[in-house]
């Protein structure tokens, strides 16, 4: 749990600007449908420079 507020913490302050120049995320979703039902996932990627943070929900 506080490795996932640590994250959610930087990627706020990366986006807002407090560091620097403001970096917009990149999030992308899906939806898979197969036998066992349907599965989605979630991706929010926040590149800067060689640096990449993200984070990924899905079930």
């Amino acid at each position: 749990m506080k490795r996932i507020v640590l994250v959610v913490g930087l990627a706020f302050l990366a986006g807002c600007g407090t560091d620097g120049e403001p970096v917009k995320p990149t999030a992308d979703s899906s939806i898979t449908l197969s036998n066992n039902g349907v599965s989605v996932a979630t991706n929010l990627r926040l590149n800067r420079g060689p640096f990449t943070i993200g984070l990924g929900v899905g079930s």
